[in-house]
């Protein structure tokens, strides 16, 4: 019961935090280019 408990616990929070970091649709798009300009710069 405890490990059931301590999961979704650990869901919602990790949720919770996506929701204030990119708290637009914007933003996301944004973290997301960044992530693939990122890739492609450590694959030159």
């Amino acid at each position: 019961m405890k490990r059931g408990a301590l999961l979704l616990l650990s869901i919602v929070l990790l949720f919770a935090a996506g929701l204030l970091a990119c708290n637009t649709v914007r933003g996301v798009g944004k973290d997301i280019e960044a992530g693939g300009k990122a890739i492609q710069k450590a694959t030159r």
